[in-house]
């Protein structure tokens, strides 16, 4: 009986995290109230209360749903550049199609423009990029004049801006080729000539299966650079 309570409780608490996803990435954190949220929750207020004290604890909690995208990163057992590029496209791809990630993302960026700024998230994924840059860098797939934090630091801010961008013009439409543009015309600044070959702007081909990307690899838009 314990359990059922249980199973049903869970029920319920996703059932209020996809009602309030909705209703914060129609209306952003001001404008949305938890009357709202309960209406598209199909769920009591009493029951939203249970579950979540506040409306920002709500707005926290789907603030880490984007952090599904890069869970398996830290088993991964060789992490790279090309395992960043294809966060990238996982990334455009969750924004493209799960409502909870694109209602984090809101808030995200709502909440960094508060009084009271929270750059705990940039700074989680910019910890992300970091663990697996630096290995890169280790074995040569990154010029070793550069600095790893400030690179992954540039990443995210760029990755941050051409989402809103595409956002803003095309609904995230060309949301993918965007970010293939962002690696064409990074990936001849950061990685030596040799090894140039080794990184395919469009996602890595298990990326594209997975995430249904079709096309054939990208080239770079500018030829690399010698050594």
């Amino acid at each position: 009986m314990a359990r059922v309570r249980q199973e049903r409780a869970e029920i319920t608490r996703q059932a209020i995290l996809d009602g309030a996803a909705i209703a914060f990435d129609r209306s952003g954190f001001g404008g949305t109230s938890l009357s709202d949220v309960v209406k598209h929750a199909g769920v009591t207020k009493g029951a939203l209360y249970f579950h979540f004290p506040s409306k920002e604890a709500l707005a926290r909690t789907l603030m880490d749903e984007q952090f599904k995208v890069s869970q398996d990163v830290p088993v991964i057992e060789d992490p790279g550049l090309q395992t960043v590029i294809d966060l990238t496209h996982q990334m455009a791809a969750g924004l493209r199609s799960n409502v909870r990630i694109r209602a984090g993302i809101r808030l995200v960026i709502e909440f960094g423009s508060f009084t009271h700024p929270d750059p705990s998230p940039y700074d989680a994924w910019i910890d992300t990029c970091v663990h697996c840059l630096t290995p890169a860098r280790d074995r040569g797939d990154v010029m070793p004049s550069h600095d790893i934090q400030d690179l992954s630091t540039f990443l995210i801010g760029s990755f941050t801006g051409i989402q809103v961008t595409s956002h803003v013009r095309t609904g995230r439409e060309d949301l993918h080729a965007r970010v293939v543009d962002l690696w064409n015309y990074l990936l001849p600044g950061i990685v030596p000539a040799r090894r140039m070959h080794l990184f395919d702007p469009s996602g890595s081909h298990a990326c594209r299966t997975e995430l249904g990307l079709t096309g054939t690899p990208a080239t770079p838009a500018t030829p690399p650079a010698t050594d």
